[in-house]
């Protein structure tokens, strides 16, 4: 019987209280800000590296556009799409790839409210028809937003669409979607670092981080 893959991802229990920031190289401008690490960089990258071989295993068989969810999951799509490109030069099948890019905007501060605005790349999305497309996206909170984006693009008749999140969040707010790829299953806690943000700081940080009440209210939106 086949696995469900939905099903397949690494779970992070509510109760883990992270890792020390002393056990590594965090900025100085944000030692003040973060709370522990909660998936130090190694990880991240040896999971993205099982995520790419989980999809190129799958999916090897036809062209496929990998559309990334800007701004947040730039470092994935980028991580993912490498090791995807290792695995055609270096095994005995490829994958024609192509990229293309799309900016939404549902965050204000720390939550999210489900409504998408597309801010960038709309004009490029009736050339997803007839094509097999793979959203990257860096994380999946209530799954409003991406099913949402998921209606959006069905209007212009893709021939499939699956999607890869690095993490999911688990929320009481969620409405149960799950995309067909996901790197992590975290607590309800505001992450960030490897491209997830509190706005705008935080890219720069190679770990995946807990912010702390400090670095909420330091870099928060003044009214």
């Amino acid at each position: 019987m086949e696995s469900d893959r939905t099903e397949n991802y690494i779970k992070i229990a509510d109760d883990f209280a992270g890792f020390s920031l002393d056990m590594f190289c965090i900025p100085k401008h944000y030692e003040n800000d973060l709370k522990t690490v909660l998936i130090p960089s190694g990880i991240i990258q040896d999971r993205v590296e099982k995520l790419a071989r989980d999809i190129f295993s799958e999916l090897a068989s036809e062209p496929m556009l990998l559309l990334c969810v800007l701004k947040g999951g730039y470092r994935f799509f980028a991580d993912l799409t490498d090791k995807l490109q290792l695995l055609s030069r270096n095994s005995g099948q490829s994958i024609p790839l192509a990229l293309d890019f799309i900016r939404l905007s549902s965050y204000v501060g720390d939550k999210t409210s489900g409504k998408i605005n597309v801010v960038g790349g709309e004009a490029s999305l009736p050339n997803i028809a007839d094509k097999n497309i793979l959203i990257v996206e860096d994380i999946i909170d209530t799954g409003l937003t991406m099913q949402n984006l998921l209606e959006l693009l069905k209007q212009y008749h893709p021939k499939s669409i699956r999607v890869a999140s690095l993490l999911v969040k688990r929320t009481p707010n969620s409405n149960k979607y799950r995309p067909d790829y996901t790197g992590f299953e975290i607590p309800d806690k505001f992450v960030v670092g490897y491209a997830l943000d509190y706005n705008e700081y935080f890219r720069d940080l190679n770990h995946i981080c807990v912010i702390n009440e400090s670095g909420k209210l330091k870099y928060g939106k003044k009214s």
